[in-house]
């Protein structure tokens, strides 16, 4: 409501208050409202009902509320965002609140802290909203705490624990520096290499006979896979060494594939050295190519050097819940088109639909509308059937590709804003630093890792700027702005 001719106790040199009705007028931001003393007193907490009572303790109560107070036209002054205050004033009137659209989220929480109104009272679609905000910052200072341990060199480190550093970042980083770039490059040469020789090696005319008429791979090919599987065990070796925390390093999805990637090799090369003796040769020879089978685990290792594969891995991850939907389409409709399938089939003497788990084959082929035509109706409604059935598969998996398409876009984009704004921090620590007002130091990096296990956003306490772009949520203090700030 906004005020036109509001009444507004006044103060004098005793404090005292002098109102027939009580009114809370402010101005914030250049935009006057008036409140009762019955709205604010439903949340006696907040900084709007704080003020119905701030007068009797005088000009420094009042003053340790707002920014500014005017006797004469009787208004508190707060040099707030009133887009923000608009929306955080409907907990008086509705009981909960939404943020308007284009309002930072974290930005939107500081205010709700300034006019200390709970957290409780923000809508769950804004919550969702504010809780990915805070995920994102939170990547943002891991990854520049990251690159300042990279940067950084500790004295007080042993010469090993450097040495550990340096071979990680060597091998883990290929921008750190040119010859970690060459290193990554052949890494992913030797994986195409050996996913092609593995596929060459399965050529009959590249194969040899061996003494007792068995096929086998050439012995040019096998020493290149040799060299290959050499490569990625003296890799795997030094990243295992120089990591951190092995443990996790070990139960990492990568690096178990990395293990299944190298294992067969050696479990074969035991068995075909000394698993003769243990059993009979066929079953050496059928457990050598069951192994060597495996060797295909390897072309995913492509997929620690593409960013792209790493985007539709996590797309795919997000996207469960359509897969799942997808995959209930499809099964509910291969159920009822193959038994009508079978059902209408029945009366033609040279059916090929002898049951119906036999017919559920036919269903998944024609619904994918890959129809190899090994199994086909040969009656008008069981064609009719067959039509109805890839239209329908057809609209089944078109309707759940739009939004792992989005999720996939989605995840894409963010990664890049996120590493252009890990960048953009550093910048502005490189600027600080040179005008001498940086507000961090190496040993108070070192503090906030050591505190880690007590406060899990330890990383998200770095204070790299003084800009407006920096939002201040990073800070463990209650930072509030004195300005109003934009969040670009």
């Amino acid at each position: 409501k906004m005020a036109d001719d509001s009444r507004f106790p006044d103060v004098d040199t005793n404090g005292s208050e002098k109102s027939e009705e009580m009114e809370i007028v402010v101005n914030v931001g250049g935009v006057r409202q008036v409140f009762y003393e019955d709205n604010l007193n439903q949340y006696p907490e907040t900084r709007l009902a704080e003020l119905v009572n701030c007068l009797s303790g005088g000009y420094d109560s009042i003053f340790s509320l707002c920014d500014d107070y005017d006797p004469g036209k009787r208004e508190f002054y707060f040099d707030r965002d009133p887009d923000a205050f608009k929306c955080i004033i409907d907990v008086y009137y509705f009981g909960e609140i939404h943020m308007k659209k284009g309002i930072c989220p974290i930005c939107f929480k500081n205010e709700m802290e300034f006019w200390k109104v709970d957290l409780k009272f923000l809508d769950d679609c804004c919550k969702a909203h504010l809780s990915e905000k805070k995920e994102e910052l939170e990547e943002i200072a891991r990854r520049v705490q990251l690159i300042l341990d990279d940067l950084g060199v500790d004295a007080s480190e042993s010469r090993w624990k450097r040495c550990q550093k340096c071979i990680w970042k060597f091998l883990e980083k290929p921008e750190s520096s040119y010859p970690a770039r060459v290193v990554a490059v052949l890494s992913f040469l030797f994986i195409l290499i050996s996913s092609v020789v593995m596929c060459v090696g399965t050529i009959p005319d590249l194969q040899v006979v061996d003494a007792e008429g068995n096929r086998m791979e050439h012995p040019t090919l096998d020493s290149i896979e040799t060299a290959c599987i050499g490569w990625f065990t003296m890799e795997y070796v030094l990243r295992l060494i120089s990591s951190p925390n092995k443990l996790h390093f070990a139960l990492s999805f990568m690096n178990i594939v990395d293990v299944l990637a190298i294992l067969p090799f050696y479990i074969s090369l035991t068995l075909t050295h000394l698993g003769a003796k243990l059993m009979e040769l066929s079953n050496v020879q059928q457990a050598v190519q069951a192994l060597r089978i495996m060797r295909i685990a390897r072309i995913f290792k492509l997929a620690r050097h593409s960013s792209g594969l790493q985007t539709l891995t996590y797309a795919l991850k997000r996207s469960f819940k359509e897969l799942g939907l997808l995959l209930m389409y499809l099964a509910v409709g291969i159920f009822v088109f193959s038994a009508l399938g079978y059902t209408m089939e029945q009366s033609h003497p040279e059916t090929l639909f002898k049951s119906i788990p036999q017919s559920f084959w036919w269903a998944i082929i024609t619904m994918t509308t890959v129809g190899y035509g090994d199994i086909y109706p040969k009656t008008t409604l069981g064609k009719l059937n067959a039509a109805i059935s890839f239209l329908c598969g057809v609209i089944a998996i078109a309707l759940p590709i739009h939004p792992i398409i989005n999720n996939f876009v989605r995840y894409y984009n963010k990664q890049r804003v996120l590493e252009t704004a890990a960048k953009h921090e550093l910048e502005l620590m490189e600027l600080n630093s040179a005008e001498g007002k940086a507000t961090g130091s190496r040993s108070e990096l070192e503090d906030l890792s050591r505190e880690g296990k007590e406060d899990p956003f330890y990383s998200s306490r770095i204070k790299v700027s003084h800009s407006d772009t920096f939002i201040h949520f990073l800070s463990e203090e209650k930072n509030y702005r004195t300005r109003l700030q934009s969040c670009k």
